[in-house]
């Protein structure tokens, strides 16, 4: 009998956490979605309208505005506030600050909707929502511990952030060919890595009774985190198969 209460209890535990990583992945989704919604449409808004577009370019053409600098340095900004100040800002803050961040990205992507063609654009987009879809499955599903994995993904980005860095003076074409190929690999592979880190994180909310705050800050900085991974490896295959305008 004591057996048996075990067994109960254990798969009652099980239940339990399975219930609460689906609950908080819905809520890290639905941000995401939310977030990815706000880009698109300030890209939109801002490539189709010239007016739009004076507060951020020089009338001759020949730079930006300072409002353009604020655009293209502010996202930066933004990601660094919210992961140094997650423990000290409240929960609606910061979503506050994540959908700005969705925004004033939009906006520098409207530039990215001018150099390229609209069918490569969305090209794009959709294959990287069909590998996104893929590798967060895999990353959910799958009882293979990817936490090795994920390091390795991680090594990766921090090559990739050094060696664009240098190519910014170098300008090498290939070279950012090959930076875009390999940034393809890595943000897939990072996308598989941090569902399974999130869908961990869901499981211990509902065994460990976070405070509810607390699941509101976590679910934003998950979102967050495969917001970037999206967008990311959407701006790898653009470099890589877009086609620009003539």
């Amino acid at each position: 009998m004591e057996l048996q209460n075990r067994s109960t209890n254990i798969d009652y535990t099980i239940v339990q956490e399975r219930t609460g990583a689906r609950k908080f992945m819905a809520n890290v989704f639905s941000l995401m979605f939310l977030a990815l919604g706000v880009s698109a449409l300030f890209a939109f808004l801002f490539s189709n309208n010239l007016n739009l577009l004076a507060y951020l370019i020089k009338a001759d053409g020949t730079g930006l505005n300072p409002l353009g600098y604020i655009v293209m340095f502010a996202p930066l900004a933004f990601v660094l506030l919210m992961s140094f100040g997650y423990n000290r800002l409240p929960a609606p803050l910061m979503l506050g600050l994540f959908i700005a961040y969705a925004a004033i990205n939009g906006i520098s992507f409207g530039f990215i909707l001018l150099i390229y063609t609209t069918g490569s654009v969305v090209a794009c987009f959709l294959s990287a929502a069909a590998m996104f879809g893929v590798m967060a499955f895999m990353g959910y599903t799958t009882d293979k511990d990817l936490t090795s994995f994920g390091r390795i993904m991680t090594m990766g980005l921090i090559g990739i952030v050094i060696a664009s860095l240098i190519n910014l003076f170098m300008k090498s074409d290939s070279m950012g060919y090959v930076i875009s190929f390999i940034g393809v690999l890595v943000f897939t592979g990072l996308t598989a890595y941090d569902v399974q880190k999130l869908k961990y994180i869901g499981e211990g909310i509902e065994h460990n009774g976070v405070a509810a705050v607390e699941v509101k800050k976590r679910s934003i900085m998950g979102a967050l985190t495969l917001y970037l991974d999206f967008i990311n490896l959407f701006l790898m295959l653009l470099r890589l198969f877009g086609s620009r305008r003539d």
